[in-house]
This record gives structure tokens, sequence and C-alpha cells, in this order.
């Protein structure tokens, strides 16, 4: 959604990611969308999370563009770490763990991140992992389905109709992919789908489209990925 160029703070000399939504893809929704990531993730104070430093506006060629300034952190991300055959099953368990535990940290301040996926983890080449981008973070409700939820279908196209969720297919539980109400336990299933392509090198196959998602099926995919770790 945003464009992050490597810059440095001139008053405190420290390097930093500026994220900034270009004109070209500047809408209400998209700017509300990137404002909202930037307060999601800087309401959240965990190691394993991006830190935001500022949100703020530049005017460039008479246009007002949004960006964020946050940590800037060196590495790779999960996408362009797993293998065809995944990762030695040390770094999985590493990875999971402190994905977990970021995860468990952004629950606990009431926010569900609703895009968890490999290229939205960087770990560091220390084997620090940090989740990123909180464009589509939103807070738990207790009841009430999200009205201005989206959803992509297979071409990539942003569908905005009420009560669907914008998100990355292959890692959504099917009630997010539904339209449903979503809670923590979306991110959980898109952990869990993360946790399998670390663990196998393999998307989990789903040839399910939506929105005739079969739960089952998708419940059967998470249950294997968790015995393929042996902790069944």
């Amino acid at each position: 959604m945003g464009v992050v160029y490597k810059a440095v703070d001139s008053r405190l000399g420290r390097t930093a990611a500026i994220k900034i939504l270009s004109a070209a893809a500047l809408n209400a929704d998209r700017e509300r969308r990137f404002v909202q990531e930037a307060k999601a993730a800087s309401s959240l104070n965990h190691p394993n999370i991006v830190t935001i430093y500022d949100i703020d506006t530049q005017e460039i060629d008479g246009a007002s563009l949004p960006y964020i300034a946050m940590e800037y952190v060196a590495g790779d991300t999960l996408d362009h770490l797993i293998g065809r055959k995944g990762l030695r099953i040390r770094d999985v368990l590493k990875y999971a763990v402190q994905i977990a535990d970021a995860l468990a940290a952004a629950h606990a301040a009431g926010i569900v991140h609703r895009d968890l996926k490999p290229s939205n983890v960087i770990v560091t080449p220390q084997g620090v992992v940090k989740i990123l981008d909180f464009g589509l973070a939103k807070l738990s409700e207790p009841e009430g389905a999200d009205a201005y939820a989206e959803t992509v279908h297979g071409e990539g196209s942003p569908l905005t109709e009420e009560g669907t969720i914008l998100g990355t297919v292959a890692y959504m539980s099917p009630e997010q992919a539904d339209g449903k109400k979503v809670d923590t336990r979306s991110d959980v299933f898109s952990f869990g789908s993360v946790l399998y392509e670390m663990a196998t090198g393999q998307r989990r196959q789903c040839s399910i489209k939506i929105p005739n998602l079969r739960p089952k099926r998708w419940r059967r995919s998470l249950q294997n990925s968790i015995e393929s770790l042996g902790v069944a």
C-alpha cells in the first residue's frame, strides 16, 4: 500500500525507514488504513513488532503526502528465507516462538493484525523476528461485523463491499475470507499457515474459492502443519 525508503534522522543520527503513501495511490480509504497502521503499531511496545517513530504529512509538488517514520530493520523477510524444503526445524521453532509472542502482545492490547504472512515478517541477521505492516489491523470488537472490511479476489483487485475483508487469501482464516466477524483466532489461523510454510517450504494448498470456503478442509491443512512439527 506504500513505498518504503531507508533514511537517516538528521537530528538524532539514527537510521529509519520512511513509508510513504504515494499520490497515485492516495484516496480516503487508503489514507485511513495508512493512519490506522501507524496508530495500531505505535500502541504496541514489543521487541518483535516494528517500532513507529512518527506519522506526519509532507508537501511534495503541491500534494500533501502522509508518511510513517519507523524503525529500520536490516534483514530478510521470511518469504525470501524459506527455501523449497523449508527452514531448519530449530529455525522454524525459533522464529515461531517470536511470532507467537508478538501476536500475543498485540492480542492482549486488543489488536488483530489480519494480514500475517511471510512477507510481513522480517528476520534480522541475529535471528530476531519483527512483524511488519499493521495496515489492516483492527481493534477486537465484542460483537458486530466490520462494516468497513474488504477482501481481494483471485485477480488481486479489492472488493469494498460491506462484510468482506482485505488480506492475502492463502493465509486467511475461513471466517475472514467469508466476511464474517474476525477476532484473534484469525491471526492464529494465519500463523498456522505461516508455520506450515516455514516447516515444509510449501504454501498451504487451497483450491477453495471465495466465498465458497470449506472450513473442514482448512482445518485439516492446519492440523497437518502441526503434525509435521511433531507437536500434535
